[in-house]
């Protein structure tokens, strides 16, 4: 399961950047996760809510975005939503493709209440 590994990092990571704003409290961490990107996204929201005990993210709201995969063509440079075989361009047929989303996975943003 390495969502929980994921889920680890997201949580480390919210921490340090929650931690130099002087936050009292994250009330929302927003992520754009792509759908190729290999996560499951059910086992990654079970690990989040593990990751978070003892944290400062403890009571913390996670929005994920599902992010739609995107292709380019490097051939012909045809922009296309790939089905579920995405080996080739359905404009020129060549095998020549490149993500241009859909693997992602990043914090977007924190929401956090500050220190007084």
């Amino acid at each position: 399961m390495h969502e929980l590994s994921i889920a680890m990092s997201i949580v480390d990571i919210a921490s340090r950047k929650a931690d130099e704003a002087s936050a009292e409290k994250v009330t929302l961490v927003e992520l754009d996760i792509g759908i190729m990107s290999g996560i499951e996204f059910i086992s990654l929201e079970f690990a989040l809510s593990v990751a978070v005990k003892d944290s400062i993210l403890e009571g913390t709201r996670f929005k994920i975005n599902r992010i739609e995969p995107l292709c380019e063509c490097s051939s012909c440079n045809h922009l296309y939503t790939p089905g579920q075989d995405f080996g080739a361009c359905p404009e020129c047929g060549k095998q020549e493709i490149e993500f241009i989303r859909g693997k992602e996975l990043q914090i977007k943003s924190l929401l956090i209440d500050q220190k007084e």
